[in-house]
């Protein structure tokens, strides 16, 4: 039997497991750009504009780490610059897919069971790179299609669209490697986020460090092209259109899964290369209790988001004072800006619209340590903790202290660094760390509602949670981030909980909102946690 067999039916079987997650972020992130670059294009309608908007940011050393070297202009050059945080996006969600559909098999004993069936050895991984693979490419050409409704020219539109698929598919393959080298899916995801962090330094460096047109840079601006992450960025879309070094990522994809299948024929099925650390022998008196174990499950994403939103905080801190003499030559812009953040300061509207993105990004996590009650009871480990003295109710309440606590963390931390980064630049941090300490911690109320959805759902239909839960952010992320530039209804922009968010800093603080947010935070947990009490477990 050959090695690939099956790989076809399997393929089919993750797009159908997928069918409700993948079309989702496909269409954001095809979305994501063309929103962007509809809302650019009015502001800054000539190149003139154009270029003293990007020297405003360039002149920021922060921001040329994050965003890359300064481009051309051009409207298209502008957006692929602006949006380069979606490169970094489309890289983890390859990341994530193929260790999900991987690793993660392997550890819940799915891939023995297909592998009795007529599927060959390597047909699993192959089927994860081909599904993945896919679904970017159809994300690319869609960025490409959306791009050129703006009015920005074909050659670049496809370029920005496969460079970002090019994201995605690379990183996939980076996956399938950490995905052999590990025992545990945990591990795999904390290998290749590493390799993603290192990345994304190493390019910032190179970039920050000078101009960099190619590998002849001087000084340190040849980090900009260590791959894989380097080369995405040097496809230059809208300005050099650089196809060669799309095959030089695909030249790296191919080597990568070579590698990995070379890797996977040469271990055992749920084994990995690297051997793993063996515990004590007798468990630590800490380990009595169910918030104790939750904590041993939870700490390592707790603590990579809680230090992400450390350099997030950091980074708005430094530049908001920047974004002051950034728009106070466009009225337009501040009017928008206005809008969207409320007040009159425009540092304090800054504030309010980041951290707005921020209360989004960390609802994922959220929604995600919400979800780890229902992975424990797929994978039939909460069964046998809830055959000893430990109630539903504990067992539950200590995935929920994180799930619930965990973002607070995470925002404090973000406010805390950006309101002393704030204060430092204006000279005044007692003023200015608790005004953004507020502003990072009154979107909470509105981050419990989705993971109290997320409960609800596990008590009341545990299969259908994970979709509850992503579907919902999403929407929120939709009407948030496009709803006005479609100009949807007030009515519809109301559905997400995100819009009743008072604007703090700079804006009068409404409690009745965050009251209501909170009350019903804790219906949809109270439901949940209800349900759950009555219904059989597991429920696989």
């Amino acid at each position: 039997m050959s090695a690939f067999a099956g790989t076809g039916s399997l393929v089919r079987l993750i797009l159908r497991r997928d069918r409700v997650l993948m079309p989702v972020w496909i269409l954001f992130m095809a979305l994501l750009p063309a929103g962007l670059a509809a809302g650019t294009a009015p502001l800054y309608p000539t190149d003139e504009a154009r270029q003293g908007y990007i020297d405003a940011l360039s002149s920021s050393a922060l921001l040329t780490m994050f965003y890359g070297r300064t481009p051309e202009p051009s409207l298209g050059a502008l957006i692929f610059w602006r949006s380069a945080t979606g490169i970094v996006i489309m890289a983890l969600i390859g990341l994530l897919t193929v260790i999900r559909h991987t690793r993660v098999e392997e550890e819940a004993g799915r891939r023995e069971l297909l592998g009795s069936a007529v599927v060959g050895r390597s047909a699993n991984l192959v089927a994860a790179l081909l599904a993945t693979a896919g679904a970017c490419v159809v994300t690319g050409v869609l960025i490409a299609l959306a791009m050129m409704s703006q009015g920005t020219p074909a050659a670049g539109s496809f370029a920005m669209g496969l460079a970002w698929a090019a994201a995605g598919i690379v990183f996939g393959a980076v996956g399938a490697v950490a995905a052999q080298l590990s025992t545990g899916a945990g591990a795999a995801r904390g290998i290749g986020i590493a390799v993603l962090g290192a990345a994304f330094v190493v390019r910032a460096a190179g970039d920050a460090a000078g101009d960099s047109a190619g590998p002849q840079g001087s000084g340190l601006s040849w980090l900009s092209w260590v791959p894989p992450l380097g080369w995405v960025y040097q496809v230059r879309a809208y300005e050099e259109n650089r196809w060669w070094v799309l095959l030089m990522i695909l030249a790296l994809t191919v080597a990568l899964a070579g590698a990995a299948l070379a890797l996977s024929a040469r271990r055992d099925i749920g084994a990995g290369l690297l051997e793993p650390r063996l515990g004590p022998a007798e468990a630590a008196p800490g380990l009595r209790t169910p918030l104790a174990l939750a904590w041993g499950l939870h700490r390592g994403s707790l603590l990579a988001w809680t230090a992400g939103f450390a350099v997030f905080g950091l980074l708005v801190g430094a530049i908001a004072q920047t974004t002051t003499d950034l728009l106070s030559s466009n009225e337009e812009l501040t009017d928008v800006m206005r809008r969207m953040g409320g007040g009159s300061v425009v540092s304090d509207i800054f504030i309010v619209g980041t951290f707005g993105i921020a209360a989004i990004l960390v609802s994922a996590y959220a929604i995600s340590a919400a979800l780890r009650m229902r992975a424990e009871e797929s994978s039939l480990r909460s069964e046998p903790l809830l055959a000893t003295g430990i109630s539903r109710f504990r067992w539950a309440a200590s995935h929920l202290v994180f799930a619930l606590l965990g973002p607070t963390v995470a925002m404090a931390v973000a406010g805390v660094v950006a309101g002393i980064a704030h204060g430092l630049n204006t000279g005044d941090v007692g003023r200015e760390l608790p005004r953004v300490l507020a502003g990072a911690l009154v979107p909470l109320p509105a981050i419990w509602l989705l993971a109290g959805l997320t409960v609800a759902a596990f008590g009341l239909a545990p299969r259908l949670a994970p979709a509850v839960g992503w579907v919902a952010l999403s929407a929120c992320l939709l009407l948030g981030q496009v709803g006005a530039l479609l100009q949807l209804s007030q009515a519809l922009l109301d559905l997400s909980p995100f819009t009743h968010i008072p604007r703090v800093p700079g804006g009068p603080v409404a409690v009745t909102p965050l009251l209501v947010l909170t009350a019903l935070a804790a219906g949809l947990v109270a439901a949940g946690l209800a349900a759950f009490r009555r219904r059989d477990v597991p429920v696989t």
